[in-house]
């Protein structure tokens, strides 16, 4: 029990970070990098960071089947995830890109069927329909859908990155449970920069990296080692003791925050609408984490014995 709060703790931290980034990074794509070129600095950075630190951890050998794993989900959880979302976001608008990241949860539970035949329930469906309609209403308060027919192939390449991420957080669970979080973030990372380099080292070249403030290399510092390092790090530590859909549903959590981040800042007010669609939000992301009370768990033991 003890393991399962550490785990919703630390997702609930990665979520906050996330959300805390819908602000700070603002400004610094495409006025001062292109996205290829941020993803670049985030994917080797980050490596970097995760290999410096092996000395301070524990020793592990990875198995060759486990390696394998990591390397076809770093290529989903790194790779395409990341450059799929920052070309998409570049074609699209913010809140239609906030509201297809919602679909996250939904497509983790596909994919869990699909993979590891986990059941989809009536209940667990509810749940996580009722905290994407929290958060889509109050992404809708802050802006309003576009139907450009411009924004198309962002919208397209969002959704796919919605969609490799969801598959990145089922096919990395299994392994989680083998070894620590250090270790194999240590390997995804590795395997991700391989894959990126190629992709965004180009543009990074092209780019007059002299010009950019020190306002915005400290947003750029914030969205390597808080969005990238720590809440991967976090998010894969509370794999080892939650399941993917647990752990997916606290994405709901992260429009809640940036509001707030913005309400503190003074760049929005808050207004009932927000307040009732953070409540909607708590109460479908409360439902999905909560186990079971105690009659449903021996009623369990019963039909088991």
């Amino acid at each position: 029990m003890k393991n399962r709060y550490l785990a919703l703790a630390a997702a609930f931290v990665a979520n906050l970070i996330y959300g805390i980034n819908y602000v700070i990074a603002k400004g610094i794509m495409p006025e001062y990098l292109q996205p290829r070129s941020i993803i670049l600095v985030r994917v080797t950075i980050a490596a970097l960071l995760f290999w410096l630190l092996k000395p301070f951890t524990i020793a592990e050998h990875i198995q060759k089947i486990h390696l394998l794993r990591i390397a076809v989900a770093a290529f989903f959880g790194v790779a395409a995830n990341q450059i799929l979302f920052f070309e998409g976001l570049n074609l699209t608008t913010p809140i239609n890109a906030s509201i297809i990241m919602v679909g996250v949860p939904i497509a983790v539970l596909i994919f869990s069927q699909i993979l590891v035949k986990e059941i989809i329930t009536k209940r667990k469906l509810f749940r996580i329909i009722l905290g994407s309609i929290g958060a889509i209403y109050l992404i809708l308060n802050s802006g309003t859908i576009s139907l450009e027919p411009g924004n198309f192939l962002g919208n397209l390449l969002v959704l796919a990155n919605a969609s490799s991420y969801a598959l990145y957080l089922v096919l990395i669970k299994p392994v989680m449970r083998h070894y620590q979080a250090f270790t194999v973030m240590r390997w995804v990372f590795l395997f991700g920069a391989v894959y990126v380099i190629p992709i965004t080292l180009p543009p990074a070249l092209s780019e007059d990296w002299r010009i950019i403030p020190l306002n915005i290399w400290m947003s750029i510092s914030y969205v390597v080692f808080f969005t990238t390092f720590l809440a991967y790090l976090f998010n894969n530590f509370s794999l080892r003791h939650i399941n993917p859909t647990t752990n997916s549903v606290l994405i709901y959590l992260q429009p809640v925050f940036a509001s707030l981040v913005a309400i503190n800042f003074q760049k929005d007010q808050l207004t009932y609408q927000e307040v009732l669609a953070a409540m909607v939000i708590f109460a479908g992301v409360y439902f999905v984490i909560s186990k079971p009370g105690k009659a449903v768990e021996s009623l369990k033991i019963k039909h088991n014995q």
